[in-house]
């Protein structure tokens, strides 16, 4: 799959996802503790996010993405609605 310059890859996996969580909240120089705390989880929770698990409940993954910034869309979508 070839990416534009300056692009991030989709994020396919769940350790795609928790990577690209991860990266952002050493960006804003949060802790993984700060992050839980911010989303009120578990510091458990945001190891298990990092390393990809892939049961982690997607509410509270959603919820993590959000704190850091990371916004997901639908790079498919192209505004129209059914």
């Amino acid at each position: 799959m070839i990416f534009p310059s300056g692009k991030n890859p989709p994020i396919e996996t769940p350790s795609a996802f928790g990577a690209r969580v991860a990266r952002k909240r050493r960006a804003l120089g949060l802790t993984q503790r700060d992050l839980a705390l911010a989303i009120g989880v578990g510091a458990r929770f945001v190891v298990e996010l990092k390393r990809g698990k892939p049961t982690a409940q997607l509410g509270k993954a959603l919820a993590a993405a959000k704190a850091v910034g990371l916004r997901l869309v639908d790079a498919a979508d192209d505004g129209s609605s059914s």
